[in-house]
């Protein structure tokens, strides 16, 4: 391998579940050198077989490296494969691009007698020591998803870091919330360029001014004080907005299958959720805010009641919080069944009537079962949607690829729902930076047909309150 220092700045090496987890990693690093040891390629080709995703990922960074492998010799393999693949660095021109170096040759390193080299993490450190030791010039770097091996890369003193180019904020505190306090003065600020109007039923002003630059499509705005304004933000075009009051689903005379809203954020997903021309909702929340009922409650009501779609689809990740109970008998619904207990729990509060008895109940659920379907995630590749009610829970724990694959299923009037809470991510890898349902909220924010609101009070019990408090 042959290296100096005008044509490097720094030398990173990258850990097998890098590529497992972004196959792109590749080309993710500009004009910096990349080193793979030989491991890290023996390790993939262990994990290239199945179905996974990172199977998948696997596939793909070996075609990737068969295809900057195309017509190189081993002189060329020693001097570094110039990572310039055009269709992947978008805006880097040729003289950046870094260079792609494998382990040619064994490596001598003095690891400590209790980090045996025969361990595939403890090979990589022992590459990276190497490295390191030949080259005392260069900024050598482990790149690795595992946080123990960068623990370990830190003792003896290999500088080490988490692929962070996957994340899609710096702070899951900088996550767009959906709901903004309006001033006090806000109403004084705007009267000179106010506009209002009302059409079918709902109060429209048009309002300008420095404030109104900072809002986005479907962003729900209020005054603080009780009873106060509640609208939602129609239209955006510089410093000039159009607001939509919202419809107050708190009272008894606005109920959704028989619920009503109980705090100004569950109103505000209320009026997403029934509105026609929104085909993108995300709810964000922690447990017991009312993400699930709220959403199937919306679903009934324009499934059965305005027949506005054809059924409600539901699936999940099926990510256990325990041990896994293995394989589950029956078809593909009654697979999901015992991962679908929300569904259940809030079907029973929905349903739940003094009026008809067990024969009224029991014909209210035969009614449901063939309007509702449970999906598992697994065969939902190559679908299309129509005119359905799509409902993704448990969506911190997708990838943002998978997330991807899912909501492009969605065809022509169909609304997909995608409910989750990044503060309970069961899937390896997976921070609340980088989730699916993160990248969904942080991409479609700008989009007119999307809504997306954080619910932050828990409505479940006083028992609930106080344990997600203290506990």
């Amino acid at each position: 391998m042959s290296l100096n220092e005008n044509s490097v700045k720094r030398l990173f090496i990258l850990d097998t579940n890098v590529l497992m987890h972004d196959p792109t990693a590749l080309f993710r690093f500009k004009e910096h050198d990349i080193y793979l040891p030989m491991v890290v390629l023996e390790e993939m080709d262990a994990g290239k077989k199945g179905v996974s995703e990172v199977a998948r990922n696997v596939r793909q960074v070996s075609r990737f490296l068969d295809e900057l492998m195309q017509n190189v010799d081993i002189e060329q393999i020693r001097q570094g494969i110039p990572l310039d693949n055009r269709r992947l660095l978008e805006g880097v021109g040729e003289s950046e691009c870094g260079r792609l170096f494998f382990q040619t040759h064994a490596l001598t390193s003095a690891l400590p007698d209790a980090l045996p080299g025969s361990k595939p993490d403890n090979n990589i450190l022992a590459t990276a020591l190497a490295l390191q030791n030949e080259h005392a010039d260069l900024a050598v770097t482990l790149v690795s998803k595992d946080i123990n091996l960068r623990i370990k890369a830190t003792v003896l003193g290999i500088h080490a870091e988490d692929f962070f180019n996957d994340q899609v904020l710096e702070d899951v505190n900088l996550l767009f919330a959906g709901v903004k306090a309006l001033p006090a003065d806000f109403w004084q600020q705007h009267s000179d360029s106010l506009e209002s109007w009302q059409q079918d039923g709902r109060n429209y002003y048009r309002v300008k001014g420095p404030l109104v630059g900072s809002w986005h499509a479907n962003e729900c705005v209020y005054l603080p004080e009780e009873q106060g304004f509640e609208a939602l933000v129609r239209e955006t075009d510089g410093n000039t907005a159009v607001l939509e009051s919202t419809v107050d689903y708190r009272g008894s005379r606005h109920t959704i299958w028989g619920i009503s809203a109980r705090n100004r954020e569950q109103n505000f997903a209320l009026n997403l959720l029934m509105d026609p021309d929104i085909d993108f909702v995300s709810l964000v929340g922690t447990a017991g805010t009312g993400k699930t009922l709220l959403a199937l409650a919306a679903g009934l009501t324009q499934t059965l009641e305005e027949n506005r779609y054809k059924e409600i689809i539901m699936t999940r990740v099926t990510v256990p919080v325990g041990e896994d109970i293995g394989f589950l008998p029956g078809t593909e619904e009654e697979k999901m069944t015992p991962w679908m207990g929300a569904l259940m729990d809030n079907l029973e509060v929905l349903t739940r009537s003094d009026v008809g008895g067990d024969w009224a109940r029991a014909a209210t659920n035969d009614l449901l079962s063939n309007r509702i379907k449970i999906r598992s995630m697994n065969f939902m590749r190559g679908r299309t949607f129509l005119n359905k009610y799509l409902i993704l829970d448990e969506a911190q724990n997708l990838t943002p690829k998978q997330m991807k694959t899912l909501v492009t299923r969605a065809g022509p009037g169909t609304k997909v729902v995608c409910l989750g809470n990044v503060a309970q991510i069961d899937t390896p890898y997976i921070t609340e930076t980088s989730s699916g349902l993160t990248y969904v909220v942080d991409r479609f924010k700008n989009w007119a047909h999307s809504g997306h609101i954080i619910l932050t009070r828990g409505e479940r019990s006083r028992l609930a309150d106080y344990a997600s408090e203290i506990l």
